[in-house]
C-alpha cells in the first residue's frame, strides 16, 4: 500500500491533481500476454510487484512476462525456481543476477535494506543453504538486512548457543531444517521475535521428503512458531520481510 500511500501525499501537497491520482490508481491491472496475465497492481496492492515462479515455466514464458513487467515500468523483478539453463536464456534478453545455489534470478537492484531490525536466518544442516538461500535472497531483495547463521543444529547444541546475542537481537527469525525439524522448537525457545520455520526434504526414509520436519514443526510447543511449506524459502523470506517492515 506504500505506493498508494505516496500518490495520496503527493495529491495532499499539490504536487499532482486529481485527475492525475485517478489515472495513476486507473492504471492498467493486468497484461494479458495470452499465456499469462501479468499482475501490475501487485506493489499498488502489497507492496512488492509480482514475483515469477521460474519451474514449469519455458524461457520464453520467463522472457515474456518481464517484458511486459519492464514495459510497464517494473524495473525490479525477483525470479524464483530458476534453472542454470533458463537463467542463460534469460540473461541474452535481460541483465540479471544468478544465483545457482537458490536458483533465484534477480534483474533490477535490491530495495535498500531498513525495517525494524534484522532478518536472522539459521539452518540445521549446511544441507539445507539452498532453501536458506532462497529466504536469504527474497528478504533482501524486498529491503531487509539479512544475518546467515548456517549449520547450528540440534546435533551440536553448543553451535547455535554461541550465537545467541544474534537470535536475542533479531527482528525476526527464519529456521530452516530437515530430518526431525528441531531447530525451529530450540529458536522458537530462545528468541522474542517472531520465528518462521522452513521444513526441508533433507533426510533419510523416513524423513518423508520433509513431511517429518513439517509435522514437527507444526506441533512445536514453542510460541511465537509459525511453519511455511516444505522447502518453501521465498514464502519465509517474503513474511519475514512484511513483519521486519510492519509499521515502517
Amino acid at each position: 500500500m506504500n505506493d498508494i500511500r505516496k500518490i495520496l501525499e503527493r495529491l495532499k501537497t499539490g504536487e499532482i491533481s486529481i485527475d492525475e491520482a485517478l489515472v495513476d490508481l486507473k492504471t492498467e491491472p493486468f497484461d494479458d500476454i495470452g499465456f499469462a496475465k501479468v499482475d501490475l497492481h501487485r506493489k499498488v496492492r502489497q507492496g512488492s510487484s509480482e514475483v515469477i515462479y521460474g519451474e514449469g515455466k519455458t524461457a520464453d514464458q520467463i522472457i515474456g512476462i518481464l517484458t511486459s513487467m519492464k514495459e510497464h515500468g517494473q524495473g525490479r523483478v525477483l525470479i524464483t525456481r530458476l534453472s542454470r539453463e533458463k537463467a542463460d536464456a534469460v540473461s541474452a534478453k535481460f541483465d540479471i543476477r544468478y544465483s545457482e545455489i537458490s536458483r533465484i534470478g534477480i534483474m533490477g537492484d535490491n530495495e535498500p535494506a531498513g525495517g525494524a531490525g534484522k532478518i536472522v536466518i539459521a539452518t540445521g544442516g549446511t544441507s539445507d543453504i539452498p532453501v536458506a538461500e532462497e529466504a536469504a535472497l527474497t528478504a533482501e531483495f524486498l529491503g531487509n538486512e539479512v544475518v546467515r547463521l548456517y549449520d547450528v543444529g540440534v546435533a551440536g547444541i553448543h553451535r547455535l548457543l554461541a550465537h545467541k546475542e544474534l537470535i536475542f537481537d533479531a527482528s525476526v527469525i527464519i529456521a530452516v531444517a530437515g530430518m526431525e525439524g528441531a531447530l525451529a522448537s530450540v529458536v522458537g525457545g530462545l528468541a522474542d521475535c517472531p520465528v518462521i520455520a522452513v521444513p526441508t526434504s533433507v533426510g533419510y526414509g523416513a524423513a518423508f521428503g520433509g513431511l517429518s520436519a513439517l509435522l514437527s514443526m507444526l506441533n512445536s510447543c514453542a510460541s511465537g512458531v509459525s511453519v511455511v511449506n516444505i522447502d518453501n524459502g521465498f514464502g519465509a523470506g517474503y513474511m519475514a520481510g512484511m513483519i521486519n517492515h510492519v509499521g515502517q
